[in-house]
Parts: C-alpha cells; structure tokens; sequence
C-alpha cells in the first residue's frame, strides 16, 4: 500500500461519526533517504482504512531521526494542519539516533503514562526485547499523539489493542468522534459518552 503525503479515508455510509484528521510520521533515516521503502507509514495507513468508519484525512511525512525536525513536524501537524491525532513510527529503542520518544515529550503539555506502559506490555508477549522500547503518548493542546514501534508487525500488534482507548481519549480533549468499525476495533465510550 502506498501512501502519500495527503490520503483521503471515506469511512462507512452509516457513521454518525464526525471527519477526524490523523498524522502519519514515520521516523527513519533510511527509509527518507530513499534507502529502502517506508514500510511503517502503510502499516498504520491500513490500520485506518480497515477500522475507521468516520471519514478522515490522514496527512504524512517521512523524515530522518533528526530531533529538531521531528518536533518542528509534529508541531505543524498539530498546530498549523489541525491533527487530532499523530502517530509515529521508528526511532523508539535504545540507539543514539533513536530521539522520537524525546521529541514527543518536549512538544507535548501532558504525557499519558499508559499509551507506553500499555504497549510494552502488550509486546512483551511476542518479543523479550519490548523491554528496549521507549514509546510514549501525550497531548498537544487537543490532540493526542503517541510513538507505535517500527516493523508492521509489531505496529499492528499494538495500534490495534491501543487504538481501542483513542476515540473517546479525543472526545475528551474535544475532538472529533470517531466512530470505529467494530469488527476490527471496538472503541470503549462510557455509555453516557455513546452517540448509539
């Protein structure tokens, strides 16, 4: 699957859910040296055709594990383009060049321990080394951005289980609502918070 810099996601005919804009940052220096292909942005892009059923825009980049770069697109995506939720990829674990946790933390107002703690927790049943990994969530005025791991496997691994808490963590922050397609994700709302 490709994926370009703006994709449009339709969405089911029968959502009551609102449009949702969603960032793709896929952080490697290979990947945007043209060195081999992104194999993470997709994997998360298909995530969101597969389980979202409001309609979205979803914007991507793909950049080096550059520390000032990383912060400079998370804030244009957020404060300049209007995300209500980005997501990267890459640069989590313990190497020099891995400073996309760091980055997340310096432009966020709030860390939410849980989005790290939830998924190594989650990866530790696959893998040894989920231990190494160092990804983090938190908020940026109203919205929600978190690191997901590098390898399409382990991505699906996570978002899939996380993004369960997703919408109704952006209806908190005043965001859109984001009806999701039950048989590959079924978001938890309070029932108070349900639109159905």
């Amino acid at each position: 699957m490709s994926l370009q810099a703006n994709t449009l996601i339709n969405g089911s005919k029968d959502t009551c859910g609102d449009k949702v804009k969603l960032g793709i940052i896929t952080v490697s220096d290979r990947a945007s040296s043209g060195e081999y292909l992104d194999e993470g942005g997709p994997s998360i892009l298909e995530f969101f055709n597969q389980a979202l059923a409001s309609p979205a825009e979803v914007v991507y980049r793909c950049i080096p594990d550059d520390y000032s770069l990383i912060q400079e697109v998370m804030i244009e995506f957020v404060d300049v383009l209007g995300c209500n939720v980005v997501v990267t990829t890459g640069g989590t674990g313990p190497a020099k060049r891995d400073v996309t946790p760091e980055a997340t933390i310096s432009v966020c107002d709030r860390v939410l321990d849980g989005f790290g703690e939830q998924m190594r927790n989650i990866s530790l049943n696959y893998v040894p080394t989920a231990i190494l990994s160092r990804q983090v969530g938190g908020t940026r005025g109203k919205c929600l951005l978190f690191n997901l791991p590098g390898r399409p496997k382990a991505i699906r691994e996570t978002i899939d289980e996380i993004w369960k808490a997703v919408p109704y963590c952006v209806d908190l922050l005043g965001g859109p609502y984001m009806d999701m397609n039950d048989e590959v994700c079924v978001a938890f709302r309070p029932k108070a918070a349900r639109r159905r």
